[in-house]
């Protein structure tokens, strides 16, 4: 019985670019310097996302964050997602 070759070629192309893609992008990095006062405004976040507004501006913030733990005695990582946004609009004379 023969295989069918040709899908499975075509499914070793695709993710061999999205690898190949994903390791250029990673390669081509550079080490960036983290501003400590950013890294704490993110880590006092709170949970869940908010929405609000100031005199000529609107602010929103997220923060999502989980333990993933693969079994019951198996290796874990915390996942921790944040990000601030600011909309602001000024009339330019």
């Amino acid at each position: 019985m023969a295989l069918p070759l040709v899908p499975i070629a075509g499914l070793v192309l695709r993710y061999g670019a999205v690898a190949a893609i994903a390791y250029a992008a990673a390669s081509r990095a550079r080490p960036k310097r983290l501003d400590p006062a950013a890294e704490a405004a993110l880590d006092q976040t709170p949970e869940g996302a908010a929405v609000g507004h100031a005199p000529g501006q609107m602010n929103a913030t997220g923060r999502w964050r989980r333990n993933i733990r693969l079994g019951p005695d198996g290796p874990g990582m915390e996942i921790d997602l944040s990000a601030l946004a600011r909309l602001r609009i000024r009339k330019i004379a």
